[in-house]
């Protein structure tokens, strides 16, 4: 499947329905569009099965309540309506995006407790998120956007208000070549990418930021978990800007990114070493058994 993604065959499941793709349409009126009030996951299947679905679904929901919003089907609801998803497009290697949003309804202003609360489930064929930088190194631009601090906005739900500075910094770092940009947090440590967590490597021990104000993404839990296995020692920590020229590999991680070497941020440069190979191809293993 390919083309614009409002013009497409296949069938796309919402509000307990399956619809056709190109009649998946919300109002112009829709809540979220004007206030950001939207939560959502990406997913992958591999073989037929979504990798670690269930604790997609779970953060789904609880990133709904992180937007104070409750969504109106359980679990094993939306656990169904993905595979559903999968069967009506006869899928079995697909990238699942489900999200959650505020409506339109009475309210039209900042409040709306009166707005229904509508969930979508779409799937499609996706490569590799980062294209050939997944073999060779991905390069990094360093953003001028930093993540915000946990007091001004709900830094651990994945919210779709949180990704507007995430666009503009990926736009700036296409602009000269990158593949992604580096974000800095407010205090200026080092966060992650726009989409993606971070992870370096120095004398054999793993580095990878605190993620204490930024989502702490399940595929980065899953790779700490293959180095824990490995007795590679992992320090989740805050990392300052002036330490990047002492890290030897680097990788990102992230369900659409899945384990991405990093040749290059900025000016500092790095390998992609046995570590950062071995990691990457276990996981394609791990996901695909």
């Amino acid at each position: 499947m390919a083309g614009a993604y409002d013009d497409r065959d296949g069938k796309i499941w919402m509000d307990g329905a399956m619809v056709d793709w190109r009649d998946a349409n919300v109002h112009l009126l829709t809540h979220a569009m004007h206030y950001a009030s939207s939560v959502f996951e990406g997913e992958r299947c591999y073989n037929g099965k979504i990798f670690e679905s269930r604790r997609h679904s779970e953060r789904l929901r609880y990133s709904a309540e992180c937007l104070d919003f409750e969504i109106p089907y359980t679990v094993d609801e939306i656990e169904a309506a993905k595979q559903q998803v999968l069967a009506a497009n006869g899928f079995t290697d697909a990238y699942v995006r489900a999200i959650a949003w505020r409506g339109a309804g009475e309210d039209m202003g900042v409040a709306a407790k009166r707005n229904p609360v509508r969930l979508a489930i779409a799937a499609w064929e996706w490569g590799n998120y980062y294209g050939d930088a997944k073999m060779k190194g991905a390069r990094l631009d360093i953003a001028k956007w930093k993540r915000p601090s946990p007091e001004t906005a709900p830094s651990h739900a994945k919210a779709a208000g949180l990704y507007m500075i995430a666009t503009m910094s990926k736009h700036a770092a296409e602009a000269k070549g990158c593949s992604d940009a580096m974000m800095f947090d407010y205090r200026g440590y080092v966060a992650e990418a726009t989409g993606a967590n971070i992870f370096f490597v120095k004398d054999g021990e793993v580095h990878t930021p605190d993620p204490d104000a930024f989502l702490n993404g399940i595929t980065r839990q899953t790779v700490i978990g293959m180095l824990n296995d490995r007795q590679i020692k992992v320090h989740e920590r805050h990392i300052m800007p002036e330490e990047l020229e002492g890290f030897e590999q680097c990788w990102l991680t992230g369900t659409a990114a899945e384990v991405t070497p990093v040749g290059q941020i900025g000016d500092y440069n790095f390998e992609v070493g046995a570590l950062t190979r071995d990691i990457a191809q276990a996981y394609e293993r791990l996901v695909r058994q």
